[in-house]
Formats: C-alpha cells, sequence, structure tokens
C-alpha cells in the first residue's frame, strides 16, 4: 500500500481549512484516511500550521511520500531538513544546533524583507511629500471676493469663450449682406 502525506480539505465554502494526514495514495482526497498528523489554516496572515512532528517522521521514516503542498509546508517547519540531517547520521545534538541557525537564518531572511518592505514605503512617502509642496505652490484662480458671500461668485469667460463668441457676430452680419445683395 503507498502511503501519502497530503491536505484533507475542510472547512465551509470560501473558507478551507486542511488538515494535513496519512492516507492511502489510492483513496479520495477527502475520502478515507490512516492518520490525521497536522493542521492547516492559510486564511489567517500569516497562515497557521499545526504540525505532529514525531507522527510526520514516522511516516516519512516508513516511506510515505508528501505531496508537492505538504512538502512545502514541511520545509516551513524544517521537518524535512531535521530528516535529511538525521539520515546523514549526525547526532541529536548537532541537528538541534543546525535546526536553530538554520531558524536564526530564516528570522535574518524575514527582518531584511521587511526592511526592504518598509524602505520602499518610506521612499514613496518621501516623494509624495516632496511633490506634495511643488502642488501647493501653483497658481490657483483668483475669483473675486466682492460678491456677497450667498450668491455664487461671477464666472469669468475664458478667452477661447469670447473669441469663439466675437467670431459668431463676424459671421452674422456677412450672411445679412450676402443676403441683402442678392435681393437687390
Amino acid at each position: 500500500m503507498a502511503v501519502k502525506l497530503r491536505l484533507r480539505r475542510m472547512g465551509k465554502k470560501k473558507q478551507p481549512i486542511y488538515k494535513m494526514v496519512a492516507a492511502d495514495s489510492r483513496s479520495p482526497r477527502d475520502g478515507k484516511f490512516l492518520e490525521a498528523v497536522g493542521f492547516y489554516n492559510p486564511l489567517t496572515t500569516p497562515h497557521t500550521l499545526d504540525l505532529k512532528e514525531d507522527r510526520i517522521m514516522y511516516w516519512l521514516n516508513v516511506g510515505a511520500q508528501p505531496t508537492h503542498t505538504v512538502k512545502s509546508l514541511l520545509r516551513q517547519k524544517a521537518i524535512t531538513l531535521k530528516k535529511e540531517l538525521l539520515s546523514k547520521g549526525l547526532d541529536e545534538e548537532k541537528v538541534k544546533s543546525e535546526l536553530e541557525n538554520w531558524q536564526k537564518m530564516k528570522e535574518a531572511g524575514l527582518k531584511k524583507k521587511t526592511d526592504r518592505k518598509l524602505s520602499k514605503k518610506a521612499k514613496a512617502k518621501q516623494e509624495a511629500q516632496a511633490s506634495a509642496p511643488a502642488e501647493e505652490s501653483k497658481p490657483e484662480e483668483k475669483v473675486s471676493t466682492d460678491a456677497p458671500k450667498d450668491q455664487a461668485p461671477a464666472k469669468e469667460t475664458k478667452p477661447e469663450e469670447k473669441v469663439s463668441a466675437d467670431a459668431a457676430e463676424d459671421q452674422a452680419p456677412a450672411e445679412e449682406t450676402k443676403s441683402e445683395d442678392k435681393t437687390e
């Protein structure tokens, strides 16, 4: 019988919660399983991962094959690293020190990543502040304050509107002269 470590979907519609199980590879995804070895909730931030490490190590040593997703989750908890170190024949103290070093490196990487994100946000904030005074210094349209407060300020006509109004007046008399010439 081929045993796989895989995720069993549970939870409501659009709200998945997964149980990590050791199951026969021929059984369906949500079907019969041999043993539940963990719990995974991807909806929390950061995702929740609760595993029975000793039982997972047992199943891996017996020959169970993890699926791609389960393998990724086991890497996040350094269970695959521990299995590799134990299979090389290292004693418990060396394995423990290696896992601590791995944990420190992982935390340093996360800190570096968050620092980069914060520095990007800080740069964007500085750029926004630098561009904001430039926008404020632009001259604004002046509205006459002579009008009473209860009335709306008088609209100033744009030069283009004046030109178009003058052009309309110029065209109207020209048309009248043409019609007068025809009648005479």
